[in-house]
């Protein structure tokens, strides 16, 4: 088996072994798709910059290994969300460090794993672009198409009272305009990031100009 395959069988192992995925299978499915698809942008980003295509792949896989881990509360919410990427590190470490790819890949793919989340790890390592490029992979896919009806599903926006879906849709705009400005860690990475919050902010100025016009009959579009 290739490391990349034997980081799959890990990463399925944990996820099918996690008592929350049992109880909550569409959770546990969910989060194995995200992986799969953080670690096919990682290797898409790898191979743009010229990066370890390996190592960013696996920092894929296993940026969110953690999720396996109890962290979450007896309601059903996690218990510290932010700690993720911290406990995804160090779930990760004792088996990326069965396989062949040396001492210093297996601490930049942890250290991209622990800082993905919040920017900060507890363990000290350089921010490379290698590094950066494990959170930019799982935001490109965080901000994909499919990620904005998980975000209204999530919201229940079907059932909002109409000034609450405005409220909500000006909300996800305010988020778009401030997340453009923030910086990726590589060219490519920014180029797909910003690709696809612009489709967001398309998709969701369209739904408040629906909105918009839910209420009354509007004829300002007519000629006086």
């Amino acid at each position: 088996m290739t490391n990349i395959q034997k980081t799959e069988a890990f990463l399925k192992e944990q996820f099918a072994n996690c008592a929350y995925f049992i109880e909550h299978p569409a959770d546990g499915e969910y989060r194995l798709q995200h992986s799969y698809r953080v670690a096919y942008v990682a290797g898409e980003i790898a191979r743009r910059e010229g990066l370890d295509e390996e190592g960013l792949i696996i920092g894929g896989l296993l940026h969110d290994v953690g999720y396996s881990l109890p962290f979450r509360t007896e309601e059903g919410g996690f218990g510290n969300w932010q700690e993720h990427g911290r406990m995804s590190a160090r779930l990760a470490r004792p088996f990326l460090e069965q396989l062949d790819l040396g001492k210093e890949r297996v601490q930049e793919i942890c250290y991209g794993i622990a800082i993905h989340v919040d920017g900060e790890a507890d363990f000290p390592g350089e921010k490379t672009a290698f590094a950066r490029s494990i959170g930019d992979s799982d935001d490109v896919d965080r901000f994909d198409a499919y990620r904005i009806y998980d975000a209204m599903e999530w919201a229940d926006f079907r059932n909002l009272k109409i000034e609450d879906k405005r409220k909500w849709l000006q909300k996800k705009l305010d988020w778009v305009s401030w997340r453009l400005g923030e910086q990726s860690g590589t060219e490519t990475a920014r180029q797909m990031i910003k690709e696809r919050l612009l489709y967001q902010r398309q998709y969701y100025e369209k739904v408040l100009v629906q909105m918009n016009h839910s209420e009354r009959v509007d004829f300002s579009y007519q000629k006086a």
